[in-house]
């Protein structure tokens, strides 16, 4: 963390100076905003959280509800997510506070037993991350976003008590063209309606979306026509794994789910209930939390269940539904004309818990979009860049969704298939399905921010469209470890990391410090074609270099101008872009992920952590071509 570059600031440093002229809350509603977000979920919050930290953004966060989130809903975290947290800053926070789920036990009726354990087996592949698994309360993960919001520099908050009733689009507007009609839900003002215009307004509000409406979307998919119950309780029981992610099949009365949560003492239960009919819905079957208790109980037998507290409880109906297009561009004006209204999380799709995928992947959508809205809104990026948002989450969405739709048959599966190996059927699912459950799975097309697979060979383990695998480094000015990929903050910026050759030491006429000195001077650089007048040197892309040698085989005097900038008002150096092997440890960063030791690479990484190209370090106009394809040229 990197903090007094433009002057002592004391106290704590992720409390950012307040930049005048925004909103406070209780202020009257404006008129105008930048971005307007309907829904403080997940999506919602982790978009605005991006947003709030730039201060030429003017960012309103509208919620119906009256105030946050203190229980329930979603707790799964997904490694990726924690990849994510860590680019927010609070991903240690959440592995201090959560309950990490390493290993996931399976019971099911035994030669002997009503219930035995038939397997257990790792919940994370080793090295697929170096974050964990967690479930935590998602209200915690909002408190987080929020914390973030009001420490920014816009010091944003929701709008608690309003909500999006109907939008309007003017497509020849150059300015405001999205008219939001928001109506009053608090108590003595429902129905009171206000007029808000905005450039572009994202709709997280939702499976039931006001936006999504506006803009013409449906959702479309199909119902499991099953009930499930789920419930937060503080219990007593005998049930060995309580404190373990398991899987319970009973001989007559179902399955359920044990989620043990964070604090040590919490529990989340997904309970298998009745089967509806086709036309059914849950709510005519008038269940409430004794009938959850009362089926956990039964599929529990032998052990016992004694529930001293119900936290919170919900039934739910199974449902795997997407829409056709996540922003309200018709296919027939993409060439003509940029998105103004997006939509993210359940608004766009809705899938069940069992994979816990929900809060994560809608989270994963508003990471793909803040820092592209953030580009084109400062000017670093043409509108036309959002088109790419859609493109990608939604095929993000739809292997979810066709995931989820099988998953959820094999959870609910009455029957088990002969085991093989030793593992019944949804032991071996279960871990077939890791990586997807992991969020690791999702791979972008070829685009204009996703280039050609010609030199993947010289970097094996950063798949081109995936994300960036991260691994242990040395910082070289001040001997620290450190993961590679955590200097990648969601700060909208781009990192280049350039890989070393094994005889480059980042001495003058090294393939490093050659490639160096063009891009920090040469004009048809990305590093100066890209960044505004008077803008740092790392302000829209973030260079850093990782050689082959270890601590004490490289002098950081001797490195490239570039690789020790002198940033920010007073023009301090900045100590934090050159890194070497872990050899102490034996974690050598170019064999765990498969760099060509004789030649090194340019690995491109995007703002939202995924792999967008990689290239030679002599390729400069492909690298070149690559950004521009992107950013716009700022003079």
């Amino acid at each position: 963390m990197q903090y007094h570059v433009n002057g002592f600031q004391p106290g704590d440093p992720d409390v950012h100076p307040a930049a005048p002229g925004h909103r406070r809350a209780g202020d009257p509603l404006p008129q105008t905003v930048d971005v307007l977000i309907a829904g403080s979920g997940p999506a919602g919050l982790c978009l605005a959280a991006q947003l709030a930290r730039v201060p030429q953004i003017r960012t309103m966060l509208v919620e119906p509800k009256l105030v946050p989130m203190v229980k329930g809903q979603a707790d799964g975290i997904s490694v990726r997510s924690m990849e994510m947290f860590q680019a927010f800053g609070f991903g240690e926070k959440v592995m201090r506070e959560s309950v990490w789920i390493n290993e996931t036990t399976f019971w099911a009726p035994g030669v002997d037993a009503p219930l035995d354990r038939v397997a257990r087996v790792q919940d994370v592949p080793d090295g697929i991350s170096e974050m964990p698994h967690v479930l935590i309360n998602q209200a915690r993960v909002h408190d987080m976003f929020l914390d973030i919001m009001r420490r920014s520099p816009t010091r944003l908050e929701p709008d608690y008590g309003l909500k999006v009733a109907d939008l309007a689009i003017d497509p020849a507007a150059a300015q405001y063209p999205v008219t939001v009609t928001l109506e009053h839900t608090a108590p003595g003002r429902e129905g009171q309606t206000a007029r808000v215009r905005a450039n572009y307004v994202i709709g997280c509000d939702g499976a039931r979306s006001s936006v999504r409406s506006a803009i013409g979307g449906k959702l479309h998919g199909d119902a499991a026509h099953q009930a499930w119950g789920v419930m937060d309780m503080l219990a007593v029981t005998d049930f060995p794994d309580w404190r373990m992610k398991s899987f319970v099949r009973s001989q007559d009365e179902g399955i359920l789910m044990v989620l043990p949560r964070e604090g040590g003492h919490l529990v989340r239960l997904y309970v298998e209930l009745d089967r509806l009919d086709e036309h059914e819905r849950v709510v005519d079957r008038g269940m409430g939390a004794q009938d959850i208790i009362a089926k956990a109980q039964r599929i529990f037998r032998p052990f016992e269940l004694d529930v001293k507290e119900v936290v919170w409880w919900s039934i739910y109906e199974i449902g795997h539904r997407l829409t056709d297009k996540f922003d309200d561009v018709p296919d027939s004006e993409v060439a003509i004309r940029a998105p103004r209204v997006m939509l993210a999380g359940d608004a766009c799709h809705t899938h069940s818990p069992k994979a816990g995928q929900g809060m994560n992947v809608s989270m994963g959508d508003t990471f793909n979009l803040g820092w592209k809205l953030i580009s084109v809104l400062t000017g670093r990026a043409d509108a036309s860049l959002l088109h790419s948002y859609s493109g990608e989450r939604r095929a993000a969405a739809k292997g979810l969704v066709e995931f989820d739709h099988k998953w959820a048959r094999v959870v609910g599966a009455r029957a088990e298939d002969d085991a093989t190996g030793g593992l019944p059927r949804v032991a071996r699912e279960f871990v077939n399905n890791l990586p997807f459950t992991c969020g690791l799975t999702i791979q972008y097309e070829r685009s204009a921010l996703t280039g050609a697979a010609t030199h993947q060979a010289l970097a094996t383990g950063f798949d081109i469209g995936k994300r960036f695998h991260s691994a242990p480094v040395v910082r070289l000015a001040d001997a620290r470890p450190t993961h590679l990929g955590h200097c990648i903050e969601a700060d909208a910026r781009w990192r280049l990391f350039l890989f070393a050759p094994a005889d480059d030491a980042g001495g003058p006429g090294g393939a490093v410090a050659t490639l160096c000195d063009w891009l920090e001077h040469d004009r048809t650089s990305p590093l100066r074609r890209h960044a505004a007048p008077g803008e740092d040197v790392d302000a829209v892309i973030d260079t850093r270099a990782v050689f082959q040698q270890g601590l004490h085989d490289l002098d950081y005097a001797a490195m490239p101008t570039l690789l020790r900038p002198h940033v920010g008002r007073y023009g301090l150096c900045d100590y934090e872009k050159v890194f070497c092997v872990d050899f102490k440890r034996g974690e050598d960063i170019f064999a765990m992920r498969g760099i060509d030791r004789a030649s090194g690479c340019m690995v491109v990484v995007r703002p939202d952590q995924y792999v967008g190209h990689i290239l030679p370090l002599s390729a400069r106009d492909e690298l070149a071509a690559y950004f521009a394809g992107v950013l716009r040229v700022r003079d």
